[in-house]
């Protein structure tokens, strides 16, 4: 048996969570040496029961590991444990970082600068176009962008990612025999694409009202900070936010109507100190604070443009630019600039100023 097989053994192991584990592989030093210890041995360990001992020391009677790898080589996922150089460096940080991560996709090193999306899954039309525009801007500036894979805002945040063709990781609340919402299943296909469906369940374990908390943890200690696009007083978005301030970690919040049930989780973020986010800019602009040396992100260049955007693009020039101008400079009608504006701008490559002003940001 090897490493990684031993903290797949260990995971597996009913009601020994991260923690538990962490404590016992301070005491013993390996997996591997957990597995082959003595009952006697467990109970000398501070808050290992007799219960817990037992269930340690007979855990080949509970745990039928030659199947799980046979699921595992079956499904096409890997598993990753914290000995990893792809296990995200933050996760790895926090106190109850999971012990094994079953990966379908590929897990990449800028990976572990990334954002968490989160936010309510009874959205409004405002929500998801919120959740797809940001998501869209900052994995085109090169950040991961994480998220839970379930209905609302989470299905928006990786859309938008993948219509950047940026980076997203959909963290699940469930095995892989289980996959949730079964709808996303598509969805899950195209960000394996460009990504990686991620969860620390074995494949067998159904979703649950535990499974679904556990997940957001992930969500949260992966990242920098975690964005709340739309959220109710009772979302369970509000949970991730509450983790990720747990978890040393900002909380952004796109604020909303006063008079919308959806907003006001992110509503009263904003009143007891989140940031407030308008746009991308308003978390890129806290990358150099954040990292002691600012992370160098795979932005998408502006080589990819049409033509059309690449004329507005440079009538905008290297100042402040008002809508007349860049309409005279381009020489094209005012309505195709202004929708090319949006388009730019949603590449986080042009940034809106009041009073219809425009700035390049590249």
């Amino acid at each position: 048996m090897n490493h990684t097989e031993a903290c797949i053994a260990l995971n597996m192991i009913p009601r020994i969570g991260p923690v538990r584990i962490r404590k016992l592989l301070d005491f013993f030093g390996s997996p591997e040496a957990i597995l082959s210890a003595k009952k006697s041995q467990f109970e000398q360990i501070p808050g290992i029961g007799p219960d817990t001992a037992t269930e340690l020391a007979a855990w080949e009677q509970t745990v039928d590991l030659s199947a799980e790898l046979a699921r595992i080589q079956e499904f096409g996922v890997h598993v990753i444990t914290q000995a990893d150089p792809v296990y995200p460096p933050m996760l790895r940080e926090i106190h109850d970082p999971p012990t094994v991560l079953y990966v379908w996709g590929k897990l990449l090193e800028n990976d572990r600068h990334a954002v968490g999306v989160v936010g309510s899954r009874k959205t409004t039309h405002y929500g998801i176009e919120c959740a797809r525009k940001l998501s869209y801007q900052l994995a085109y500036s090169g950040l991961t962008v994480v998220s839970g894979l379930a209905r609302g805002i989470d299905t928006a945040a990786h859309q938008g990612a993948l219509a950047a063709k940026g980076r997203t990781i959909a963290v699940i609340g469930s095995g892989f025999q289980f996959l949730y919402p079964p709808e996303n299943r598509e969805l899950a296909e195209k960000i394996v694409a460009n990504g990686a469906v991620v969860s620390e369940f074995s494949i067998t374990v159904q979703p649950d009202r535990q499974t679904f908390p556990m997940r957001n943890r992930i969500i949260s200690g992966w990242s920098f900070g975690t964005l709340v696009v739309e959220a109710g007083l009772n979302s369970g978005a509000l949970i991730s936010a509450n983790m990720a301030l747990e978890q040393g970690r900002t909380v952004y919040s796109v604020p909303g109507p006063i008079d919308r049930p959806n907003s006001m989780g992110t509503n009263k973020l904003i009143q007891q100190g989140a940031k407030l986010v308008l746009d991308a800019g308003d978390i890129l602009d806290d990358l150099g604070t954040l990292f002691r040396h600012q992370p160098e992100l795979i932005r998408s260049a502006p080589d990819d443009l049409t033509e059309e955007q690449k004329t507005i693009y440079q009538a905008i020039a290297d100042d402040e630019a008002l809508i007349d101008q860049i309409v005279a400079r381009s020489g094209l009608p005012a309505g195709k600039v202004m929708s090319t504006l949006l388009t730019l701008e949603m590449k986080n490559l042009v940034k809106q100023l009041p009073g219809q002003r425009f700035v390049r940001l590249l």
